[in-house]
């Protein structure tokens, strides 16, 4: 039923929805009733929740009042998130009496149920005193039984304000906002300017718009319009000056304010011819103005003043022409530019030096790099400002190879560059891979030309060295340079990248103690070097800082804090800092995610991840890597199908990094098949998706499909790396390639230059000792240049105990011991062995010895997932509901097994008792309640998938084989060591585990 209420409204034409909707209400009246799901509130809010977001969305009240009678019906005890949602349904479909009847019968009330009613006041307030007066009554009952209120709870206040034309009650919110620290908030303090000019107080709306840390283009409109409206034109002039030196764009409100401003011809047209002969004296005055225009940002005015000196036929010389140049590059308007430059032609000014240079100039600043070339290869004189304005145009635009070589060929002309010519050409140096060398290159050529000792070089050069990691050099600079919050930056930036964040900590405690501020970069710079000493203290006296300094609201500082919590592992300061941002952006949402899977909270992972999807914010390929990354922690391979399918519906499975997580998750989850179906369709294979999947394989047992694999990839041309052959050595050493192994770790220097690392010996110590070449394995270890691991002893002692060689098995627990003497798997392996020999009095003696360290063995446990439940078995457990169940199932599963010829191998039963008892604890093992209650809870012919923390067993691997073949199904069990595919009496591994 609840697939098909979130189906079948789909299936109709927008038009006819809503009423196919109530249709559909009436034809499933008991259905509704009866479904079992509705038991469970947020089961059966999710249903309610669509209707009711369809009923907002529309408008149709009908709609919303027959989901709210279902919801009466059948929720006893409707979720306050559900009742809330029917307050604003009320108020968007116009009906405040409903709106305020539910919000009265709620048992309780939180932020978001006095949100939605003050919306609903606001939304019926325009021109009804009494709804106005009512919205404000309730806002003061609110304050009384909750402190804390947010933008949410001013949103409706504001527009409430607005509709009562109270000048008094908008300064009391503004007062009131001004108190809880939202008066900076974008939103707020946009509504509050909007408010003040509706009511005439420009004054004060002008005092809050300079005070706001952002501005949309909508905001610079409302002030403009308001200056305007009241005839204010200076002042809107000066505003539209302003507004022409941001980064924003006009819409087509700001043109035609811009046009009500300058005039209906204040742009000029066609400019015709220019009578030679004029007054020179006249053309002086007259560049005068023009230059106090320009000085006062009047640039209106500055082109009312050059269209008249052009239209009384008066002259303009190079000076007119470069006031003009400087204001089409403060409006930002390169069309003004061109007609200027066209002008310049005609009249034949283009050919003097200061003219050219400013239409240089001009260009370069309006970002079209094409004509300020143009206009410098057809200069018959160049000066050191043109070649200045050329190379940092360059640098401006990304062209830093060009920057380089326009700086060459100045010195090949002769040349001296000064300090703009080096900062510029510092910046563009410091981008490219030889970077280095070229700044070392300028910086000899700034002391030989004596510009070194200039602040913003000597700035250049410390950033530049910083960039390099060469902070010595930078170090040089840096103790010569007065205070500069670049250089200081440029510093720190330097230490943090060069994993020198002690270093970071310092620079920033003494620049605090001189008392020089910092700014978003400091604090973001700094955060991150504590992030990488994992210096918890120290960051939170750096949020401390940045709380005060009012940096902590910077979205690129708040997501440093973030990540700080994260990196020390302290995820509720975590979640308050995550809080503590006011619109978190994917990144921030990501990092919270990654952050629970770094500290093994994955399943807190996926329910950030919900709540970024409610909050509407559409997750990147980082997101759905990490999220599959969890996926593997946990082995949920449901959840791992999930977050592909969102792949999918993002088109991001084309991604190599999501492509590659996804083939890993697959592989991790037991799903070989699956992660090979993935693999081929990745068009763009990287060479970590190759590793994941040669992992994967060998893995798997499908060893002999690994180094095929590994042949194709090898064919393509494709370079190994180190982590390839890992995978490559652990495909030999699951399928018994003992040969193939020793040809890959000689092929890894002769062929590819790497060289073998400790666990690509721990892959063939592996390998010899599952063939049961254990004295082979151990002069490996004793022959090896690099000191041995504790892993690879341990591997030798399983394969010790695998094959009965309990000598050699004796000597490698002795090292293995020295090495790690309180690991428990060692005595365990070392007793396991001596019972398997029969040897009980030194079995007695290795516990014995485990005992006096104080070392307790891990338990082995087994689990298995069954309808997104984990169910957990541990040997002869009868803590599961279905006990009776599943030991009548294991029973019988013995018994048909048996009958197709197992036979129980008692060697695994590790005490000293009569062979029938030793059968009988056998059976009991943890993978086998595991696959009893598999076969018990999942359909025929499925898949059961068991994971086990410690290596299976001999006999229950053995059972295992003929478990799959009598029942038909196909088992994968993943113990700590690989995943074994048992099907049709036969396992992956080829029995080498």
């Amino acid at each position: 039923m609840q697939a098909t209420l979130k189906t079948i409204p789909f299936s109709f034409h927008r038009s006819h929805k809503s009423q196919s909707l109530l249709s559909f209400y009436s034809l499933f009246p008991l259905r509704l009733s009866s479904t079992s799901q509705f038991s469970s509130s947020s089961s059966s809010s999710s249903q309610w929740f669509g209707f009711l977001r369809y009923a907002i969305s529309t408008s149709d009240l009908r709609l919303g009042k027959c989901t709210h009678a279902r919801i009466l019906t059948f929720e006893e005890n409707p979720e306050r998130f559900l009742v809330n949602n029917l307050i604003s349904m009320y108020s968007k479909c116009g009906s405040l009496t409903y709106a305020r009847r539910v919000f009265d019968t709620m048992p309780e009330r939180d932020l978001v149920s006095w949100n939605s009613i003050l919306a609903a006041y606001a939304q019926c307030s325009e021109g009804i005193v009494e709804n106005i007066g009512e919205g404000f009554l309730l806002f003061r009952i609110l304050r009384q039984n909750i402190v804390f209120t947010s933008r949410m709870t001013l949103a409706p206040l504001l527009k409430l304000c607005l509709h009562s034309g109270y000048v008094w009650a908008s300064e009391s919110i503004h007062g009131y906002a001004c108190k809880i620290g939202l008066d900076s908030d974008e939103f707020v303090a946009g509504a509050l300017v909007n408010i003040y000019l509706k009511f005439g107080k420009v004054k004060e709306g002008r005092v809050l718009f300079e005070e706001m840390p952002s501005r949309d283009v909508v905001l610079w409109n409302l002030m403009l319009k308001a200056y305007l409206d009241m005839g204010l034109k200076e002042e809107a002039v000066n505003l539209s000056s302003a507004f022409q030196r941001t980064n924003l764009h006009p819409n087509e409100v700001t043109l035609r304010l811009l046009e009500r401003i300058s005039g209906d011809d204040s742009e000029g047209g066609q400019v015709n011819s220019f009578p030679n002969g004029n007054d020179a004296s006249e053309i002086i005055s007259k560049n005068k103005r023009l230059t106090e225009y320009l000085r006062v940002s009047q640039y209106s005015a500055l082109l009312r003043g050059f269209k008249n000196m052009v239209e009384s036929n008066l002259g303009c010389d190079k000076v007119t022409f470069i006031l003009v140049l400087a204001a089409a590059v403060r409006l930002d308007s390169l069309a003004l530019g061109q007609q200027v430059h066209c002008m310049a032609l005609k009249l034949g000014l283009d050919l003097m030096l200061a003219v050219a240079n400013s239409l240089i100039n001009m260009y370069c600043k309006l970002r079209n790099i094409g004509l300020a070339m143009t206009v410098f290869h057809n200069m018959s004189e160049r000066d050191l400002i043109s070649w200045n304005s050329v190379i940092d145009g360059f640098t401006q635009s990304g062209l830093d190879v060009e920057a380089v070589c326009m700086f060459m060929e100045l010195l090949r002309c002769g040349l001296t560059p000064d300090q703009y010519t080096m900062t510029s050409v510092l910046k563009a140096a410091s981008s490219l891979p030889e970077g280095l060398s070229l700044n070392k290159q300028v910086h000899v050529h700034a002391i030989k030309f004596n510009n070194v000792s200039d602040s913003y070089v000597s700035t250049a050069l410390i950033d530049a060295y910083s960039r390099n990691r060469c902070m010595e050099e930078a170090e040089v600079l840096f103790e010569r340079n007065s205070f500069d919050l670049v250089a200081w930056n440029a510093m720190m930036s330097g230490y943090t990248q060069s994993n020198d964040g002690d270093k970071t900590l310092k620079l920033f405690a003494l620049m605090h103690k001189q008392g020089e501020r910092s700014d978003d970069f400091t604090l973001a710079t700094v955060l991150k070097a504590c992030c990488s000493l994992i210096a918890i203290n120290q960051g939170k006296q750096v949020h401390a800082y940045a709380v005060k300094s009012g940096y902590d609201l910077d979205l690129w500082v708040s997501s440093g804090i973030l990540d700080l919590y994260v990196k020390c592992g302290d995820m509720s300061a975590a979640q308050f800092a995550f809080n503590g941002i006011p619109v978190p952006d994917d990144v921030a949402w990501t990092t919270m995610i990654s952050g629970c899977i770094e500290n093994g909270e994955e399943e807190r992972a996926f329910h950030v991840y919900s709540q970024m999807r409610l909050k509407g914010v559409l997750p990147d390929e980082f997101t759905i890597a990490t999220l599959a990354k969890a996926s593997s922690c946990l082995t949920a391979l449901e959840q791992g199908r999930q977050i592909h399918a969102n792949a999918l519906k993002l088109n991001c499975t084309g991604d190599p990094f999501v492509g590659t997580s996804l083939v890993d998750m697959y592989s991790k989850c037991g799903s070989i098949d699956d992660a090979y179906s993935l693999f081929k369709r990745i068009e763009m294979r990287n060479i970590a998706a190759w590793n994941a999947m040669l992992v994967g394989l060998a893995q798997h047992g499908e060893g002999k499909e690994a180094l095929l694999l590994f042949k194709q990839m090898k064919s393509l041309g494709i370079k190994p790396d180190k982590v390839t052959f890992i995978g490559v050595l652990s495909a030999c050493s699951h399928s018994g390639l003992v040969s193939e192994a020793y040809k890959h770790i000689q092929s890894m220097h002769r062929d590819y230059g790497i060289k073998p690392e400790i666990e690509h010996y721990s892959c063939l110590a592996d390998a010899l000792g599952r063939a049961g070449l254990v004295q082979q394995a151990e002069n490996l270890i004793e022959s090896m240049s690099m000191k041995a691991s504790a892993s690879m002893y341990r591997t030798l002692l399983a394969a010790c105990r695998a094959k009965g060689d309990t000598e050699t098995g004796k000597r490698v627990a002795t090292k293995l011991l020295e090495l790690e003497p309180l690991d428990s798997s060692a005595y365990v392996l070392l007793s396991n062995m001596y019972a398997a020999a029969s040897k009980w009095d030194e079995m007695k003696l290795a516990r014995t010895m485990m005992k006096g360290q104080k070392v307790k063995k891990d338990p082995g446990f087994s689990w298995i997932e069954v309808k997104n439940k984990i169910h957990l078995f541990v040997v002869d457990d009868r803590s599961n509901p279905q006990t009776e169940l599943i030991y009548m199932k294991v029973k019988d599963m013995i018994r048909d097994i048996k009958q197709e010829g197992y036979v129980p191998e008692t060697d695994f039963t590790l005490v000293d008792v009569e062979e029938e008892e030793k059968e009988r604890a056998l059976y009991y093992h943890s993978e086998k309640l595991a696959v009893a209650f598999g076969l018990m809870s999942t359909p025929p012919s499925t898949p059961i998938r068991v994971i086990k923390n410690l290596r299976v067993c001999g006999d229950c691997h053995n059972a295992m084989k003929y478990i799959a073949k009598v029942y038909g199904r196909e088992i994968v069990l993943r113990d700590a060591n690989r995943f074994h595919r048992f099907k049709d009496g036969k396992c992956s591994c080829g029995d080498y585990w």
